[in-house]
């Protein structure tokens, strides 16, 4: 059997926090950089070797928008093969976090802009499958989709 090759020989971990505050409205970030330039996700990046799981997530959530956060509980695991040249191999956690304060200072390098999102509003901004699987959970009135319809998208 012959073995696809990928640009890294081991699987990225990535942490993603979906931040509610207390009006139930999720922080969404225009990503200024790739992947998924130009398109609304949640803060969040790439573990780093020896680094454990939630101060990660503290940390690119601190480095992508100036928050501190308090870390509510795992809402999924999302895997992500990307096609073309970068085919990387990601699994994503996502945390359903709540903001300790709500004044965003956002990493211009980073994030283009941010807007603070209800449910009801979540369809007029451009994000990727698994961003919007993510948030139907959080918001089942969101557009949910299937989890297979979406783990190689």
């Amino acid at each position: 059997m012959t073995r696809k090759q990928y640009k890294k020989e081991h699987i990225v971990t990535s942490v993603v926090a979906v931040i509610v505050d207390d009006e139930g409205r999720v922080l969404l970030t225009r990503r200024s950089i790739p992947p998924f330039l130009d398109q609304w996700v949640m803060p969040g990046g790439k573990v780093e070797l020896g680094e454990p799981l939630l101060d990660a997530l503290k940390r690119e959530v601190h480095e992508e928008v100036g928050l501190e956060v308090e870390v509510e509980g795992l809402i999924d695991v999302f895997e992500h093969l990307t096609p073309g040249e970068e085919n990387c191999h990601f699994v994503i956690l996502y945390y359903r976090c709540r903001p300790l304060y709500c004044d965003v200072v956002h990493n211009e390098h980073e994030v283009t802009e941010y807007a603070w999102v209800s449910g009801h509003d979540l369809l007029e901004y451009a994000m990727p499958a698994g961003a919007r699987f993510i948030l139907g959970q959080v918001f089942p009135a969101f557009c949910p989709v299937d989890k297979a319809d979406v783990a190689d998208a």
